[in-house]
């Protein structure tokens, strides 16, 4: 038999039955069913001993919505850096967004903490300087 480029080979028949080519695999090749990323990411995380920058990853993802909601002006030009002892530390591009978010940090503070899982108590705040 030829293969679908024409060369001669071993060709598996399509008329059988996909179930049945599972009933021929052993038990333990079967496939499992299918499941979410979201759902393989912490346990993935775990077991590599990645769970800090999960959970990171979450809170800068959770921080860029907060400051959007409530700092739209802000947005883009700061960002969660860090997680440290209950302390997030936020890095800006301009010190006139550094000093804003330092106002507005009980409310961003109080945002972060409804939303993340990690214990957030404040913000250390930083301007990047370019």
């Amino acid at each position: 038999m030829r293969d679908r480029t024409g060369r001669p080979g071993d060709h598996v028949s399509s008329d059988r039955d996909p179930q049945s080519l599972d009933e021929d695999r052993d038990p333990a090749e079967k496939r499992r069913g299918m499941e979410r990323v979201a759902d393989l990411l912490p346990r993935t995380a775990r077991e590599f001993g990645l769970e800090d920058q999960l959970e990171l990853a979450r809170a800068a993802a959770t921080w860029l919505r907060i400051v959007a909601e409530h700092m739209p002006e802000g947005a883009g030009m700061c960002r969660l850096i860090g997680l440290d002892g209950g302390i997030a530390t936020i890095e800006t591009d301009l010190p006139i967004v550094a000093q804003e978010v330092r106002l507005r940090s009980p409310e961003l503070v109080a945002a972060l903490r409804a939303t993340s899982r990690t214990p957030i108590r404040q913000l250390r705040v930083t301007a990047r300087h370019v």
